[in-house]
């Protein structure tokens, strides 16, 4: 487990470049936080880092976005606050095997996708805002299964 502060959105899409330089085919991550945490400025870094087309913007509404990459597996931004059963989830049909999938919410839902995942806890409420109204957050990086064992490469 991993822990340390994010002070600001540029940090947080940092982070999330920095994850995506580990990201391969086949790779779960799991996002919980509040609303407003971060989950979507973390995505957004890591959907630069991986060179996707498009935008990283929230799933809320329409559940999954595919962002393709002109080398490599797609991006698949997933969010699960919506769904009501894991039966929902699978029925979004999505090729786990051959995407990089991020799920905001994941609850435990993310155990249906995926044996290992990197799970992603984003906690605003750790710290007071700064003079800009701007608060870190805390977040806490947990790998789940022998993929996600070592995460030294992110200290």
């Amino acid at each position: 487990m991993i822990e340390q502060l994010i002070a600001t959105p540029e940090d947080m899409e940092a982070l999330g470049a920095r994850v995506a330089s580990r990201l391969r085919a086949g790779d779960v991550l799991a996002l919980n936080g509040e609303l407003g945490a971060g989950k979507t400025t973390f995505t957004r870094g890591l959907g630069q880092a991986l060179g996707v087309r498009g935008t990283v913007t929230s799933p809320t509404f329409v559940l999954a976005r595919s962002h393709p990459r002109a080398d490599g597996a797609p991006l698949v931004h997933m969010d699960a606050y919506r769904l009501g059963s894991g039966l929902e989830l699978d029925d979004l049909d999505v090729d786990v095997d051959a995407s990089i999938v991020v799920v905001e919410w994941a609850g435990d839902y993310v155990g249906l996708l995926a044996d290992e995942w990197l799970q992603i806890d984003i906690d605003r409420r750790t710290a007071e805002a700064d003079d800009d109204g701007v608060a870190p957050r805390k977040v806490t990086v947990r790998g789940h299964g022998a993929r996600w064992a070592d995460l030294e490469w992110l200290r």
